[in-house]
């Protein structure tokens, strides 16, 4: 998968995103989860090692966002590339939702002043002179911030076709940024050929199914403390199905001697020299076990490809046959934030055509005690 670089004890595979230029490792590391998102934060000291180890074997890839903690997972990665060559690093965030007035809860601000403010902003949390890779929901500015070299390629996060093709007219487009588990699969159907069409790369995240795959402990229960909590595919019979799915991972790990993480994440490794996922994870020994045993995305065969390619037509049937909109959530399912925000605003839009309707339930009553009040003078006289 093209060239290798070595980073003290570890060797990774470089991938090309786009056809720019952009070139990163094999395997990238999604920094999401390391302030408290999944769980409970754990100290920065300890985050900091974490990151600085996944350097070691190879990892230059780090994947961040302003909405993170928020804010403070930019603040994190920043003082941990300060202990790492940045030359040698591919730095990658985002902005995406902006707080918006309780009737319309949130939104996607893509307006000049508020790409260039934000992009200002991270790079003086990140402390750096500029971001490798920048995902946006909207362009525009952003190509003057990429002659200006505060970004170095553009990428798009949780983008539709359309979005796509648009936004590669105005600027070529390096990367797009989508979730790629095994139980998200609709992004196969279009975006993953059109991003092959145009020679975009591909940045699968929530690998593990936003942990469910990541073991038993996780597909049995979920820490109360998690947003996931809140998650459409945690709860009744979503979570039910998604178990029996798991399950049939399990036989696939006793047969090759690894864990349903190191499955999924293989699984990804098999799509492409243009992938270039970045799982998340906090334990030192995956990260080692993902190093030791990266290489094994060939223990896929055949058969097992096609299995998984039966599981995504299975889960769909069975979804569409329930009528359960699970796939629709996309990009505004990411946090919790997103999730109570969404439930937030059906309640205001409920409270706002209750209120209606009453006032159209007077209006009629109203009507109805004048033409009370008419027949009873035409009776009269």
């Amino acid at each position: 998968m093209g060239e290798e670089q070595q980073n003290q004890s570890g060797v990774i595979p470089r991938v090309k995103l786009g056809t720019q230029g952009l070139e990163v490792s094999m395997l990238g590391f999604g920094c999401m989860g390391l302030t408290g998102i999944y769980n409970y934060p754990v100290p920065e000291d300890v985050d900091i090692s974490i990151i600085k180890q996944a350097f070691d074997i190879g990892i230059t890839f780090f994947d961040t966002s302003d909405i993170y903690g928020p804010k403070s997972n930019e603040l994190l990665v920043g003082k941990a590339l300060k202990q790492l060559p940045r030359e040698n690093v591919q730095l990658a965030t985002e902005f995406d939702i902006v707080k918006s007035d309780p009737a319309t809860g949130i939104a996607i601000n893509g307006i000049s002043e508020h790409v260039r403010a934000s992009v200002e902003a991270s790079l003086k949390r990140l402390d750096v002179d500029y971001i490798d890779l920048y995902y946006q929901h909207r362009m525009g500015e952003l190509t003057k911030l990429v002659e200006e070299g505060k970004i170095k390629y553009i990428g798009l996060s949780g983008a539709s076709p359309e979005t796509i093709r648009r936004a590669h007219v105005v600027h070529p487009v390096s990367a797009i940024k989508m979730k790629w588990p095994l139980w998200t699969r609709d992004s196969e159907d279009e975006i993953i050929p059109l991003c092959r069409e145009l020679g975009i790369g591909i940045v699968p995240y929530s690998l593990l199914g936003r942990g469910f795959f990541g073991g038993r402990t996780v597909a049995e229960t979920v820490p109360g403390i998690s947003f996931l909590t809140f998650h459409p595919r945690f709860q009744g019979e979503n979570f039910d199905r998604n178990t029996k799915l798991y399950l049939q991972m399990e036989k696939l790990d006793k047969k090759y001697g690894c864990t349903p993480a190191l499955l999924s994440l293989a699984w990804v490794l098999h799509q492409g020299d243009d992938v270039a996922p970045i799982p998340e994870g906090k334990r030192r020994n995956t990260r080692l076990a993902v190093r030791e045993k990266l290489y094994k995305s060939s223990i896929l065969k055949a058969k097992e490809i096609l299995q998984f390619k039966m599981m995504k037509t299975g889960l769909a049937n069975k979804i569409e046959e329930k009528g359960v909109m699970v796939e629709s959530l996309m990009a505004t399912e990411r946090d919790a934030a997103e999730s109570v925000a969404s439930l937030e605003r059906l309640k205001m839009r409920r409270k706002k055509l209750t209120k209606k309707l009453k006032r159209k339930i007077k209006d009629f009553q109203k009507l109805q005690a004048l033409e009370a009040e008419l027949t009873l003078e035409m009776n009269s006289t």
